[in-house]
């Protein structure tokens, strides 16, 4: 009983973390007047260490994006963070459509994903 109880929460705080990871904030842009450069903890930290404040998202010291976001993009090949434009939808290295759509495509003839424009049923 006690264990099913310990394993609930740890759900349930996992759930949490991942939607605050998402950016369930006010949506602005890092380093807008309502949203300073980096995160609270960074800047604590650049304060505490008397290193240089951490610039802002998508700029030269710090590309867009989280660093698990950039990660997953480079993993597979997609452009969610933002920092790999060329691998964006649509582009020679990830075409329009998922995987699973692109497959239902070829299995069906169809052209449901859009990477298949010739085809049409």
């Amino acid at each position: 009983m006690h264990s099913n109880t310990t394993l609930r929460a740890a759900a349930a705080a996992a759930l949490l973390v991942t939607l605050a990871a998402c950016g369930g904030g006010s949506g602005s842009r890092d380093g807008t007047a309502s949203n300073p450069p980096s995160t609270a903890t960074q800047r604590a930290y650049d304060r505490a260490t008397a290193s240089p404040a951490t610039p802002a998202d998508g700029t030269r010291g710090n590309p867009a994006g989280t660093g698990a976001e950039r990660a997953f993009d480079r993993t597979v090949g997609t452009n969610t963070s933002g920092a790999f434009p060329a691998q964006r939808d649509g582009t020679a290295v990830n075409p329009p459509g998922t995987a699973a759509t692109r497959a239902y495509d070829r299995a069906t003839g169809s052209n449901t994903s859009g990477a298949y424009p010739g085809v049409r049923r």
